[in-house]
């Protein structure tokens, strides 16, 4: 079974993968968002520009879509990134932005999904369950994810769809200039320690086993979502399905990007990397990269990159391991390697002239 599926979000990072997976799967793709997602060449999809803050807009600019299924991806986050995440009004702006898109669609459809993540289980507050599990009670803290998720049921009941949500975790893939994607980061990272002869150490704190999840995983796991009986009404956690460590795989992403590991250099990458976007101006028109000045190729993920790396961390954090058990017993058993994921899409950031290739010298 295919229909009519909005993606919300659509140029953001899990968006137009979403966008490719579902055209790849035989969907009528509408996406929305405010630019146009940038997918492999051939990928079919109608493109609704709007910005989903303005509610009556969106409403207008729906208004005669016909759509099955909502994947909603989309995501507001303040300057700063982390100290965003406790904001009431960030909170109400994400329910918002959901609201403004599920309302009108809703009498429509036959099923919703719903991103959120680990500060579900409040892993941005406190040490959470080794590992988490999506059975476990509610986190008691105020959270847009919560917001949202309630909204999602109350309308699922009054007009009778299913829904999904899932829970990736440190989500890897190729967007640039959004809220959290590392390898655009550690890209330019790379490049300027290169240009200015700094080592290529891992930049960041305490030692701490973590999981990941590969952009294309996410989409095909939205894919599968949207139509299996064993999903519906169902929260999944996500990763590609392994633990690593950020200093074990460091020396893989120094080799990708050809530059020699280091040992650990601690840098916080929030104020490195800006204190040199002339440098990176020059990286870029030397090496006939895309005009990006490097706060449009960042976004706030640089914050991120600090948050995730445990920069300034010196006693080793609680991890924060989910369970994948509850998806692969749904269904849904796709997997990869963590390694492999950073390297293909640093590989592509380099081919889509993004960063520059291996070597600094960017690919024709």
């Amino acid at each position: 079974m295919t229909g009519t599926v909005v993606v919300a979000g659509a140029s953001g990072l899990v968006g137009a993968a979403a966008v490719e997976s579902f055209a790849a799967a035989g969907w009528d793709v509408v996406a929305v968002s405010r630019r146009v997602p940038e997918v492999d060449a051939g990928v079919r999809f109608r493109h609704v520009a709007v910005d989903l803050r303005d509610a009556r807009a969106t409403a207008e600019a729906v208004r005669d879509v016909r759509a099955s299924h909502l994947v909603f991806t989309a995501l507001t986050e303040k300057p700063g990134l982390v100290r965003g995440w406790r904001d009431p009004e960030q909170m109400r702006d994400n329910l918002a932005m959901f609201r403004a898109l599920l309302d009108p669609l809703a009498p429509g459809l036959d099923h919703v999904t719903l991103l959120q993540g680990t500060k579900a289980y409040g892993a941005h507050l406190h040490r959470v369950p080794l590992p988490a599990r999506e059975r476990s009670p509610r986190d008691d803290h105020p959270n847009f994810y919560w917001l949202q998720e309630d909204h999602l049921r109350d309308a699922a009941a009054a007009h009778g769809f299913g829904w999904t949500v899932l829970r990736p975790q440190v989500v890897i893939g190729p967007a640039y200039g959004v809220a959290m994607n590392l390898p655009p980061v550690i890209g330019v990272y790379a490049a300027l320690c290169r240009e200015l002869g700094l080592p290529f150490g891992f930049p960041g704190g305490a030692p701490y086993a973590t999981e990941a999840v590969d952009v294309r995983l996410v989409a095909d796991a939205a894919v599968w979502a949207a139509t299996a009986p064993a999903a519906r009404d169902e929260i999944f956690n996500l990763t590609n399905g392994e633990a690593f460590g950020w200093r074990d795989l460091w020396p893989a992403l120094a080799e990708e990007m050809g530059i020699e590991a280091a040992p650990d250099v601690p840098v916080r990458l929030a104020e490195f990397l800006p204190a040199h976007a002339d440098v990176w101006d020059a990286i870029v028109a030397r090496g006939g990269l895309r005009p990006l000045p490097l706060d449009a190729l960042l976004g706030e993920s640089h914050f991120y990159a600090d948050f995730c790396f445990a920069h300034g961390v010196t006693e080793p954090p609680p991890p924060v391991l989910v369970s994948t058990v509850k998806i692969r017993q749904a269904g849904f058993a796709g997997c990869m390697d963590t390694e492999l994921s950073f390297r293909h899409w640093l590989r592509v950031l380099a081919e889509r002239k993004v960063l520059p290739a291996p070597g600094g010298v960017s690919r024709a």
